[in-house]
C-alpha cells in the first residue's frame, strides 16, 4: 500500500481545505415592481409582489 513520503504541514493542509468552506453570495435580483434587492424565486418583502402578482398586502406606512 502507498505511504506518504513526507508529513504534510498544517499550513499546507489548511490551505488545501480552505476553499471548501467559502460562503457564497446569495443570488440577489431587482424586484421588477419596486426595484428592491430580493432573493431570487422569493416574494419581495418591500412590496409583497412575486411573479407579477401581489401575494401579500404590505402596509403603506412601511413603504
Amino acid at each position: 500500500m502507498a505511504e506518504p513520503k513526507r508529513r504534510v504541514s498544517k499550513t499546507r493542509r489548511d490551505k488545501r481545505r480552505s476553499a471548501h468552506w467559502k460562503l457564497e453570495m446569495p443570488g440577489l435580483v431587482k424586484c421588477p415592481n419596486c426595484g428592491q434587492a430580493v432573493l431570487s424565486h422569493r416574494m419581495c418583502k418591500a412590496c409583497g409582489y412575486y411573479n407579477g402578482r401581489e401575494v401579500v398586502k404590505v402596509a403603506e406606512a412601511a413603504k
